[in-house]
């Protein structure tokens, strides 16, 4: 007999339903447990269930005596995990050079093809915020926002949602960088990229962007790979 999807479960179906619900709430906080139980036709239980899973994954945060909460934390699943995984500071961000290495410079060249005028401006936007702050915050903040706009601007939900799991290692890296260096190295990197997606040149942007991730990765001291292991 030919293979069948397998139906969802209870608690599936149920979490799909808080997330709906979630999209159409004018509020951040949610009905109560009782009454997603009375709307949804099943028990407690269940909607208790189905919004553990949610939370796990960033998208409800619950406290007791304050009931379910939306949030946007769907990178802090993946980042809690790099942490176990690699417990050591220097290899995590070489690790993470790595995967930005193999990420990025895709990023700038779809954004460079596929970027919209309002994404154009934000990125603009961000630019000149990095380039006129005058505090380490705002520098690391403004940074990671251009990258991270980049990312959206690519047109890729996917790669848009890693580099937003990255962030929480993105903004300890960028740290780390503007403690050793000042910014007028990112700012001119930043520049070139800039300039090549606003001219639409999908493959400088692309260089601009590889480019720019090896000045950061040498800044940081990580020019030598350590072992992974």
């Amino acid at each position: 007999m030919p293979a069948t999807a397998q139906s969802p479960s209870l608690v599936d179906t149920v979490s799909r339903r808080i997330i709906t619900l979630a999209r159409n709430h004018t509020s951040d906080r949610l009905p109560t447990e009782r009454d997603m139980a009375a709307r949804f036709g099943v028990s407690r239980s269940v909607v208790r269930e189905a919004a553990k899973r949610l939370e796990l994954q960033g998208l409800l945060e619950i406290r007791q005596g304050s009931g379910m909460k939306i949030v946007d934390k769907l990178h802090k699943p993946l980042s809690s995990a790099v942490h176990l995984l690699v417990p050591d500071e220097k290899k995590r961000l070489i690790q993470l050079t790595e995967v930005r290495l193999a990420l990025e410079p895709e990023n700038a060249r779809h954004a460079a093809e596929r970027a919209t005028a309002t994404e154009l401006r934000k990125l603009k936007a961000a630019q000149d915020r990095l380039k006129n702050c005058q505090d380490f915050e705002t520098q690391v903040l403004a940074d990671m926002e251009f990258h991270c706009l980049i990312a959206e601007a690519s047109g890729n939900k996917i790669g848009a949602l890693l580099m937003q799991s990255l962030s929480d290692l993105l903004q300890t890296s960028l740290s780390h960088g503007y403690r050793l260096v000042t910014k007028d190295q990112a700012v001119e990197d930043h520049a070139r990229i800039l300039d090549a997606i606003l001219l639409r040149r999908a493959d400088e942007a692309a260089t601009a962007m590889k480019t720019h991730l090896l000045h950061a990765r040498d800044d940081l001291g990580l020019k030598k790979p350590l072992s992974n292991r």
